[in-house]
């Protein structure tokens, strides 16, 4: 029997993750749970389990008092001293109430909350290992789809990619293998919930992380992300060593690193430009690939004018207005883009110094579209 019960929980520690303690745990509430319910006891009751040889007993406690009301659970202080003299009122007295046949009845019905404990142990540390990956990056494997969600598998446990998290160029099928984004991590009756995502800003931060050694590092910062997933991204990046491009480190050799997200993300096009704290430089980067000629900042409504050659202004808003609308999540800055005819008309002259600030500035700004295609 011993040598069967230490085998069994070395098993279980080495296979499972589950320390010896709390398989101990396990098995005494599962010896209790079958003493009380197999013998119709309600005594607050103790078992002793022997590893080294086996043994099982039963030990029912009782309080000293001065008058019973509750045999099951109470002794007099009387009968308490007839064990022991040194008893005292409110001590508790320990007396062995081991059944005949009870291991063999124990083993039968312990078994069942074993199992579940030990799987509620198994829960708890699935939970524990995924909730530290919260806003991180897994590579999993799509195991089936329905209506709400695609089940993708992440080793241990399945996540849940709903379908307003899946990106609209994209479709999957069973064995794909993709990278997921990490949502929310949830503690439920059913064991952990894992939610995922693959439209998440949170996704393309982090792969820009797998691919750019400069950002892993910290020798280059991720500013700002703003993305509409599986069509375009802006993404402005930064550094305090003056003698790292930020943008450049981003690209890689011949574009090989942006290449590999865009890939990844199934022709997600990409701008990355360069942050500048000055929000009239940050907003004009923010604009590429189109050309600006001058930024007008309102600090108090936390709003810019933006000045744009005529035969740029569609360029500048962009279908449907995506560019200036990823440029001011990108900027955090609201952006009313004007042609230079238009900001003439209403007595917006563009400052020629910008006009050269921003010719030098677009030399370092990097457009994915105009570069790879």
């Amino acid at each position: 029997m011993s040598s069967e019960l230490l085998d069994a929980l070395n098993i279980l520690e080495k296979e499972k993750g589950i320390s010896r303690d709390v398989l101990i745990d396990a098995i005494e509430a599962a010896l209790v749970s079958a003493y009380r319910r197999n013998f119709n006891q309600a005594q607050n009751v103790r078992i002793d389990l022997n590893l080294e040889t086996g043994s099982m007993r039963v030990f029912a406690r009782k309080e000293v008092v001065d008058q019973v009301f509750d045999p099951r659970l109470e002794i007099s202080l009387e009968d308490a001293r007839r064990i022991n003299p040194n008893y005292q009122v409110e001590d508790v007295v320990e007396m062995e109430v081991t059944p005949k046949d009870f291991g063999r009845i124990a083993a039968q019905t312990a078994k069942q909350v074993v199992t579940q404990r030990v799987r509620e142990a198994e829960r708890g540390i699935i939970y524990s290992e995924f909730i530290d990956r919260e806003e991180d990056i897994m590579t999993g494997i799509v195991q089936r789809l329905d209506s709400k969600f695609i089940y993708v598998s992440l080793g241990k446990i399945e996540a849940l990619l709903p379908v307003n998290e899946q990106m609209p160029n994209e479709r999957y099928k069973p064995h794909d293998r993709i990278k997921v984004f990490i949502t929310k991590v949830e503690k439920t009756t059913k064991g952990p919930q894992i939610f995922v995502s693959r439209t998440h800003p949170g996704l393309l931060k982090r792969l820009f992380e797998i691919e750019v050694p400069e950002i892993y590092d910290g020798t280059v910062e991720i500013k700002s992300v703003a993305r509409e997933a599986g069509d375009r991204s802006k993404i402005s990046v930064h550094s305090d060593n003056p003698e790292v491009d930020p943008v450049g480190s981003c690209v890689g050799p011949k574009g090989t690193r942006v290449q590999a997200i865009v890939n990844e993300l199934k022709g997600e096009k990409i701008d990355i430009v360069k942050w500048s704290e000055d929000p009239v430089v940050f907003v004009a980067n923010s604009l590429s690939p189109s050309k600006v000629l001058d930024v007008i900042v309102s600090e108090n409504e936390k709003a810019t004018t933006v000045v744009v050659p005529d035969y740029q202004l569609s360029l500048a808003i962009g279908k449907r207005g995506q560019n200036a609308r990823l440029a001011a999540k990108l900027s955090a800055w609201k952006i009313d883009i004007k042609s230079e005819t238009e900001a003439r008309e209403i007595g917006i002259y563009p400052r020629e110094e910008m006009i050269k600030l921003f010719d030098d500035q677009d030399k370092d700004d990097f457009e994915y579209d105009e570069e790879m295609e």
